[in-house]
């Protein structure tokens, strides 16, 4: 049971690669980093994303160390479009700037082509059109096979795709995150664009393990994120018990079915959970051909809603980075 990018056939479940360098808990070493993505081809997984800002180029460069011998057993995704300036960061989509770091993406990840480049973030300073077409030229340049974005809206990505196709568009979606219900899973739909899910898995919470994000270390992004901290917390970890007991009678890991949950959207739709254990990557993709029924679909979106989770998914200074559509 596959689905497509671009033509490409891909792992309904595909991975993450972000915290393998970045953002969440203590990133593994760069030897057990490897360890992973190879045990990630050795079980199934075909569809590897990364970004340049995930550890300022440490992920690209951990993915083309480890996995320039196996290059062609997988297809590769990444993104340019935040960048890092010593203490500064900005989103940056010119024409100069994509073709530049795009070059460093290609140095870096040991390749001569990228299968997907997104754009990371809209740049509210450059027409779309621009960025696109600076992609449609790394395209006929044969340096990447398709272009993406980022957490953009449907109307951005309308504008996009009467420049270039877009094959991919990708936002965070889980049963705690509805943005994309707005608008863009049907825009995705109608242009024949997969729909990318990241963090499906609610960034680790509806996992169930997350107990108190206070003895998360130093460093890692959740403990300022408003869903994740106070009261907040308090009334989602209830939402969160709640679903692991549905998880419980439908037979699977709750993981398992917020992956499922997120797949049962359409066949468009693909997920890319993320993980720095080999234990979680193997539970994300032993039931990837799992779909919940409708009635655990129905008891899902009753308990675990836009109306339901605590808190904005984001603090205010990077939602205002954000392009996706936000609810009333």
């Amino acid at each position: 049971m596959t689905r497509t990018i671009n033509g490409a056939s891909v792992n309904p479940v595909g991975l993450g690669c972000m915290s393998l360098s970045w953002a969440y808990n203590v990133p593994p070493s760069p030897e057990d980093g490897a360890k992973l993505l190879n045990r990630a081809l050795d079980i199934g997984y075909n569809h590897l994303d990364t970004a340049r800002i995930y550890g300022i180029g440490q992920n690209e460069t951990l993915i083309g160390n480890a996995l320039a011998g196996r290059r062609k057993s997988f297809f590769l995704a990444s993104k340019t479009g935040i960048i890092v300036d010593g203490e500064k960061r900005r989103v940056d989509c010119r024409p100069e700037t994509i073709r530049t770091a795009l070059e460093e993406s290609l140095k870096l990840l040991q390749t001569d082509h990228i299968d997907l480049y997104y754009l990371h973030r809209r740049d509210f300073n450059i027409p779309i059109e621009d960025s696109i077409g600076a992609l449609a030229d790394a395209v006929k340049a044969g340096k990447i096979g398709s272009i993406g974005l980022s957490e953009m809206s449907a109307q951005t990505l309308r504008k996009a795709s009467a420049v270039h196709p877009i094959a991919a568009m990708q936002t965070e979606y889980s049963p705690q995150t509805r943005n994309p219900e707005i608008a863009v899973l049907d825009a995705c739909r109608e242009l024949g664009t997969t729909f990318v899910a990241f963090s499906p898995v609610g960034r680790g919470s509806l996992c169930g393990l997350l107990r108190d994000p206070e003895t998360l270390p130093d460093g890692d992004l959740r403990k300022s994120w408003p869903r994740f901290t106070g009261q907040n917390w308090q009334r989602n970890l209830a939402l969160i018990d709640a679903f692991a007991e549905i998880a419980k009678e439908a037979g699977v890991t709750p993981a398992q079915l917020a992956l499922g949950w997120v797949l049962a959207r359409g066949d468009h739709v693909v997920a890319i959970p993320g993980t720095a254990s080999i234990a979680h990557l193997e539970e994300n993709i032993a039931r990837h051909d799992w779909r919940p029924n409708d009635e655990t679909i129905v008891r899902v979106d009753a308990l675990i809603n836009r109306d339901s989770v605590a808190g904005a998914r984001y603090p205010d200074a990077q939602q205002k980075t954000i392009d996706t559509e936000e609810f009333a």
